[in-house]
């Protein structure tokens, strides 16, 4: 059973459609990016999943359950983490996090075990007796992931969780969330601006662009109906023109073109480009470097919206 699935979600605010007629899923196990502009609709998509809203039509299930007919089943089921935690003053972190226990419906030995296994995978234990309005932004954020573990969810829905964070921040933020989706099997769903620390962790996207999905699925595939042939690297010990005019007569080679670190060009498939890396060493060229071209998720989304604002 998927754990998140959008169903022809719709959502307008006067008159403009937010949400327009939305659909993807997440898997479990799966970190699925949820790219597009400001102003997208991914907030709005995120709230609805969430049941922080309501569609004009369509639905959303979480384990199978819907978010309009059974919502307490799929707060039981997600946890939500938006873009900013508000953050309770003069409250220790212990107290937050035994606060938000309570309100998660933990009691006794459950709360106390809750709160001491997010404590030990966030990383929290040095900063219990501190205030929660002294954190980092950092700090923070791991605090709004702790919260939103405590009761276990299968789903966990992000929004924009490492803007504002350093390297290092982000670094660690990437690496509890590939623990969460490897390790421990959840879903999650993430948007974010960062998109080449998205490219790292997610498995599969959705983008969205003016409340409308442009394209879902693996990266690799989309970029693969985007530019339907294979992309490859050459660099050798040789002048950039001898490489180009090389590459140009061999057969099914296509694209030529210079790149800062050696000459790229497109053939159908991985046995043409052997092909051409066979012609290139009995031409006696000295190959330093010979590879794919991996999929990009900047370039993906670049080449599926056009930054417009709704």
């Amino acid at each position: 059973m998927s754990a998140l699935v959008i169903r022809d979600l719709v959502r307008t605010f006067g008159d403009v459609r937010a949400v327009d007629h939305v659909n993807f899923k997440v898997e479990p196990g799966e970190i699925c990016g949820f790219i597009g502009p400001n102003g997208a609709g991914k907030t709005t998509t995120m709230r609805i999943c969430s049941t922080l809203d309501l569609p004009d039509s369509g639905d959303v299930r979480v384990g199978g359950r819907s978010v309009l007919t059974h919502p307490r089943d799929v707060r039981r089921a997600l946890g939500f983490m938006p873009d900013a935690y508000a953050s309770e003053p003069n409250m220790p972190v212990s107290d937050y996090l035994d606060f938000q226990a309570r309100a998660q419906g933990l009691r006794g030995p459950a709360k106390t075990k809750a709160i001491r296994d997010v404590v030990e995978f966030t990383g929290l234990a040095p900063l219990l007796k501190k205030d929660t309005t002294t954190l980092s932004k950092g700090m923070r954020q791991r605090a709004g992931l702790a919260v939103t573990l405590l009761h276990d969810p299968t789903l966990l829905i992000l929004d924009e969780p490492a803007a504002g964070l350093d390297p290092r921040a982000r670094v660690e933020l990437r690496e509890l969330l590939s623990l969460l989706a490897n390790d421990l099997g959840k879903a999650v769903l993430i948007s974010s601006h960062i998109l080449t620390e998205l490219s790292e962790i997610c498995d599969v996207v959705a983008v969205i662009e003016q409340g409308r999905i442009c394209a879902s699925g693996r990266v690799e595939d989309i970029q693969r109906e985007l530019r339907p042939h294979a992309s490859y690297l050459l660099r050798a010990l040789a002048e950039h023109d001898v490489l180009e005019r090389f590459l140009a007569e061999q057969p099914g080679v296509r694209d030529v073109h210079g790149e800062a670190t050696g000459i790229a060009f497109s053939v159908d498939d991985e046995l043409a480009a052997s092909r051409v890396l066979s012609a290139a060493v009995r031409e006696g060229i000295q190959v330093v470097e010979f590879k794919s071209i991996e999929a990009d998720l900047e370039e993906v989304f670049l080449s599926l919206t056009e930054g417009a604002i709704q």
